[in-house]
């Protein structure tokens, strides 16, 4: 799944603690982005008329839940949307949404998030960005900011090519964050070779990743994440 500013962020010192490699971690939805790319994803499918009605009502009933805070099948959300591209190769599917990404996502990309992501690899930190949404989304992403790393919900191609509506692995959500980002620090520098030096993000959700990071930016924070950034003492950016 991985692929190769604030004031205080370049308050930093220069060089890792013994050497090791930084990780300055983003999430995408509400943190880069203002807005969540798979809401307005379904709004882009639904305009196309690419969701079946009952294909929509459960995706808003698993909305309604989700906002109250109910315990939900993240992969199975996921599966739901998907089956707008299940059997189309995957080839097509990307270039859809990429053009979507252009076309939705672009615009509403924050630069203050960009400038954090510019000011941390300017001083050699690996900047990843890690996301519940869909791949090819990020990747588009990355084409366009400062960052060569993404860790995203991938889902899976079936052998003659086209997507099905199965999630491979696991959807990148709460504490599946944090477990995504260690494989990654693991992988890449070896076990014990790179530091969770900064993580920013804007959710409740987000609070594995935030309270693993030695500095932790809770950025135009939701009511709960709110709460902990105060009682934590985490720096809350307003994006």
């Amino acid at each position: 799944m991985s692929h190769t500013g604030t004031e205080e962020t370049g308050n930093h010192g220069e060089a890792a603690p013994e050497g090791k490699a930084r990780l300055a971690v983003f999430d995408f939805d509400g943190t880069s982005i203002e807005g969540n790319s798979p809401v307005l994803l379904v709004s882009h499918l639904m305009g196309e008329r690419m969701l079946k009605k009952r294909i929509l009502a459960r995706i808003l009933l698993w909305a309604a839940a989700y906002k109250l805070r109910l315990p939900q099948n993240e992969a199975a959300v996921r599966g739901l949307v998907f089956t707008a591209f299940e059997g189309k190769p995957a080839e097509e599917v990307d270039a859809f949404l990429a053009r979507f990404y252009d076309e939705r996502i672009a615009p509403v990309f924050r630069p203050e998030a960009d400038a954090a992501m510019r000011a941390h690899a300017e001083r050699g930190d690996t900047v990843v960005v890690i996301s519940a949404t869909f791949e090819p989304i990020i990747l588009r992403a990355m084409e366009h900011h400062p960052f060569e790393n993404q860790i995203s919900t991938r889902m899976r191609i079936a052998p003659d090519g086209t997507y099905t509506r199965e999630v491979e692995g696991r959807p990148v959500e709460g504490q599946e964050k944090l477990a995504a980002v260690k494989r990654f620090g693991d992988e890449r520098f070896g076990p014990g070779n790179w530091v969770l030096d900064s993580a920013y993000g804007d959710h409740h959700s987000d609070r594995a990743v935030l309270s693993a990071a030695e500095h932790a930016y809770a950025v135009s924070p939701d009511r709960p994440l709110s709460r902990t950034a105060r009682a934590q003492g985490w720096t809350v950016l307003d994006w």
